[in-house]
């Protein structure tokens, strides 16, 4: 990467190489500084046997836009991985579509705070159906 590359395409290039992300349907919709946003159509990839999207797709996609949250803060070199998560399922994940978007709480040098609210669209209601809080640590970009 050059040092033009600004973090929002840093961003879209990691995601883009995002394998089980891609093989559920999560896209990236939209990238800033301290706010990531991904969406999720339910389908056969991500449903689980309820019809419900499957708890580990909505995590996936929380987790996800929780981490390139904080990727947008780090300087070119430096990238993130999640130490630890917790999050609150409050709804069955059912919708034309599911929403996640990551913000900074906190960005430090090692640590940073991250949280992530993943809603159900139908039509024009929303429902907000998870809430993620995570714990990312700095560290050294190694290319693939």
């Amino acid at each position: 990467m050059t040092l033009q590359t600004t973090s929002a395409e840093r961003v879209r290039t990691s995601f883009d190489k995002q394998g089980m992300l891609r093989a559920i349907g999560a896209t990236l919709t939209d990238v800033r500084p301290g706010s990531v946003t991904i969406e999720l159509r339910p389908g056969p990839s991500n449903r689980q046997q309820h019809g419900y999207v499957h708890a580990g797709a909505v995590s996936a996609i929380a987790d996800t836009a929780a981490g390139y949250a904080a990727q947008t803060l780090m300087p070119e070199g430096r990238t993130v991985l999640t130490t630890e998560f917790k999050i609150n399922l409050l709804a069955p994940a059912v919708g034309d579509r599911l929403v996640a978007t990551g913000e900074v709480i906190k960005a430090g040098r090692t640590l940073t705070v991250a949280q992530s609210k993943v809603y159900a669209l139908s039509g024009e209601n929303q429902r907000l159906i998870a809430l993620l809080s995570a714990t990312l640590i700095a560290v050294d970009h190694v290319e693939d």
